[in-house]
Parts: structure tokens; sequence; C-alpha cells
């Protein structure tokens, strides 16, 4: 029997496999729900303005980064933007500036911290050498956990002797480590450390796994970008790559059932229609899983993938707004973090992003889109009463932080409308809004994530909640992983 493959949605992991397999010449058929590709990296217009729906800073597009090789991989380049300086982080205590070269941010930071300045570089020393130390293992893209003597083949042959120094951090968290370099007590420089894991960990400094936390705090050294026009230019070439190889991509296709059949898996959408393959690879929120399979399958299930599902993530609320850059002193900044206490969520800590003066794919000449977003906890919102109180309050709360650093701002905005849980459901799929992947905790990374295997035959998953979790990078890297289990090739 010809092999086939069916790829059920086209978020940014989905759009790797289902890319990937077309390039090799692999039937695929990729149906995606939406009317926009790219799931949480999709986009909007909202009359003469572009926002990007989420994701918003280009990651992994340095040499040898997951997406450049993809990119490279497809023949596909893509027009980005290096920042050298990467985004301000805006606290109570003080603004930090986060620089790509790694001496001048730690000479940044340190400055705000004279009397500690041993110990922080101390620790930065650290985190840097076990960034890079992690990187030489992960950059073959062995798949966690293993779950055919093949995986488990592969990953011993990605060991190096030098791989040895990361055991003993294999379980201790980022805390461990600030105590150990006596810095866990210092509140203003954990928590700027904290605004940036939750934006990639989805979690803090006490709970993130060490190894997971040291490569997100060095990450944005191997390279940060803008995308003129967005990140959703991710899944334009994507998508363009699939259908110049042959693959047939549908949109407005919502899956409604998946059912097995012989040696087959049997797909219908919405409309009625069946598509058949010996192979699939979902790239939907897992939590949508006992919907789309019956009770059988999803006992069939892996044990992790199963608590997976059962498990819970942050919701969000995002502002979408354009600004006249006539009202302002000056342009806002691409990126910004900007926190108003200690609570990482409610609006005490925000991620904003806005456009480049120029990028007209965004904005005409003279204005700026921005979106914000901040994370929020799922039962701020499980009633309607708390729900409308909930975007009120958030939405006024991130606002009015921003006046106090812009005072023109709110004289500025010509455009805002916000995306609250229910709209992320509705739009993106995200069940509840759930959108992010789960916190990278030691009971949930490496060893302990979900693999790409469902533990159904020829069934395979991918995303922000699959190992390496989320972020355009984890996504893109759970569909290689899908790919590679289907095609048995290699992403060079």
């Amino acid at each position: 029997m010809a092999r086939t493959v069916l790829v059920i949605g086209a978020g940014i992991g989905g759009l790797t496999a289902g890319s990937l397999l077309a390039k090799d010449g692999w039937p695929v058929t990729l149906l995606e729900a939406s009317s926009e590709l790219g799931g949480c990296a999709s986009k909007f217009k909202r009359n003469k303005y572009l926002f990007p729906a989420g994701a918003t800073l280009g990651m992994g597009l340095e040499p040898g980064g997951i997406h450049d090789r993809v990119f490279r991989h497809l023949g596909k380049p893509l027009a980005i933007e290096p920042l050298e300086r990467v985004m301000e982080m805006v606290h109570p205590e003080a603004t930090f500036v986060f620089h790509k070269d790694r001496a001048r941010h730690v000479d940044g930071i340190t400055a705000h911290f004279p009397q500690h300045s041993k110990q922080i570089r101390s620790f930065y020393k650290e985190i840097h050498q076990t960034a890079a130390i992690v990187r030489t293992l992960m950059d073959p893209l062995p798949a966690l956990p293993p779950a055919t003597a093949k995986e488990w083949t592969f990953l011993t042959k990605s060991i190096r002797p030098k791989h040895v120094k990361l055991l003993p951090f294999f379980n201790q968290t980022l805390d461990q480590r600030l105590k150990k370099h006596g810095l866990d007590t210092l509140k203003e420089f954990r928590h700027m450390l904290d605004g940036l894991l939750i934006d990639s960990m989805q979690t803090g400094s006490e709970d993130v796994a060490y190894l997971l936390a040291a490569v997100a705090l060095d990450i944005y050294h191997e390279g940060a970008y803008y995308v003129p026009g967005g990140l959703y230019r991710f899944s334009e070439l994507m998508g363009d790559s699939l259908r110049e190889n042959g693959g047939v991509l549908k949109k407005r296709r919502t899956l409604e059932k998946l059912e097995r059949q012989g040696e087959l898996w049997v797909a219908t959408d919405h409309r009625g229609n069946a598509y058949e393959a010996t192979d699939v690879i979902l790239n939907v929120p897992i939590q949508q899983l006992p919907k789309i399979l019956a009770p059988e399958l999803v006992s069939k299930l892996k044990v992790s993938l199963r608590d997976g599902i059962a498990g819970e993530t942050w919701t969000t609320l995002t502002l979408y707004l354009a600004v006249d850059l006539t009202k302002l002193k000056e342009p806002l900044p691409p990126f910004r973090q900007i926190s108003t206490g200690v609570d990482l969520a409610e609006g005490g800590h925000f991620f904003m992003s806005s456009s480049v003066p120029g990028d007209e794919l965004r904005a005409p000449e003279g204005f700026q889109t921005v979106t914000i977003s901040t994370h929020s906890r799922l039962q701020e919102w499980d009633s309607q009463e708390k729900y409308e109180k909930q975007r009120t309050v958030l939405t006024e709360c991130m606002l009015q932080a921003i006046q106090r650093l812009i005072p023109e701002f709110r004289e500025a905005i010509v455009h805002m409308e916000s995306g609250a849980p229910k709209a992320w459901e509705r739009f993106a799929g995200r069940p509840n809004g759930l959108v992010g992947g789960f916190p990278q905790t030691l009971d949930a990374a490496l060893f302990n994530s979900i693999s790409h295997r469902s533990g159904l035959p020829n069934l395979y998953v991918c995303g922000d909640h699959i190992f390496p979790g989320g972020g355009t990078i984890g996504a893109a890297a759970s569909g290689i992983h899908a790919a590679r289990s289907v095609s048995g090739k290699k992403l060079v």
C-alpha cells in the first residue's frame, strides 16, 4: 500500500512537518480550520492595519537555528532584520536592556547591581557555558523522551564527553542555581529573570528546569530578529513550499472525527468530507483529542499524553492597537516587556511588540501597530460576569502601565480591540483559550515531556504541548520530529 500523509492543523508545527515531507516527495494533504495559516503565529487585518495574532519576536533564524535550517532546506529565504538591542525590560525598580552581545548584556545588568557584580558575572558565565553545551546536544534534534530503539540510538550517538558536565544540573531548578550563586534573595534581579522566563518557559525561576532555563536566557544572544510583516511569513513560505511540491492545502476544514479503519486513518471534516491516509500528524491542541478520537482510541494514547490532556496551561488577554506616530514623542521600540509588580500574570507583566516605522506590510506610513499580551489564569474567566470584568480590568491595567511610561500613549491610539480567551478558542482553535504550552518544570520537561509519538500506530502529534515545548522554535522542532518519524529522513 502506498503511504500517504494527512496533516491536521496549519500551525507552525503542522506546516513544518507537512512542508518537509512534501519537499521530500511524500503525498501530503494539510487541513486547516481557519482561513489563515500559522495558528498562534497568524495574522488578521483591520482596515489598513495588520496585526500579528500572537507570536512576534523572530527566533531560531540565526545560521543553524531551527527555522533557518527548515527554510534553507525548503529553499525559501526570509527577509529578517537582526536586533542588536533585543528588548527593553521595564520594571518598577529599573529598566534593563537585553543586548545581543553577551558581554555588553552582562555589563548592563551588573551596572544596576554593583554590589553583586561578582555573583552576577559568575551566574551568567555558568548560564552561557551550560546553554552552549545543551545546544550541542540538542542540535542533532534527538526526540525526547525516546520511544523507540532507533530514537534511543539517535540520542546515544548525539552524546559527547562534554555532555557529562550537564549531569549535576539535570534535576535542578534555576532557583537552586541562584542560591548557589548567592542571588536568590536579590529580588529585583530575580524578577527581571522571571519576566524573561514566563514568556518563553511559561513559569518563573522558582520552578523552571535549569537546563531549559539556561537555553531560554541565552538564546536571545544567538539571534533575535524583527520579521517585516510578522511571523505569519513563516507560515506563508511553508504553505507555498508545500503546494509547490505537490502537497494539497485546504483551509476552512475543521476536523470532526478521526477513525482507524484497518491500516488506514480516516478523517472527517465539518462538511462531511472524508480523507484517508496511512500516516496522520495532528497539530491541534491536545485537549481536542477526546473530541475527535473515539474513547477506545483515547484510552490507548500514551499516559503522558493523556495526563497532558487533563492538564491546564495559561490563557491570555491580547490587545491589538494602532497608534499615530505624530502624537508620540518617539516611535515605540519593536519589543518591550513591562512589569508592574511581582505577579507574572493578570496584567502585572506583559509583552508589547510594535511594528517598525516603515513596515508598510503592517501599517501605513506614520502609524505603528501594537500587540500586547499578558498571562492570565483560566479561573479568572469561568463565568460571564467574571469574563467581562476581567477583560475590562486587564485592559485598563496594561494601558495605565504604558501611560505611566509614555504619557501621550492613549491620545495616540487610533484603533484598539482585544482578544480574550473565547476569541482564542474561536479563531485559533485553542480550547478555553489555553495557549503557550505547559510550564517547563522538572515534571514536564526533557524526559518527562510529551513525545510526538501518540501511542497509536502512525499517529503523531506536534505543537506547543509536545517536546520541546512552546514558541515557534519548539513547535517547529516537534514538527520536524513527526516528519522524521514518517520519512526516516534527518533534517540537515
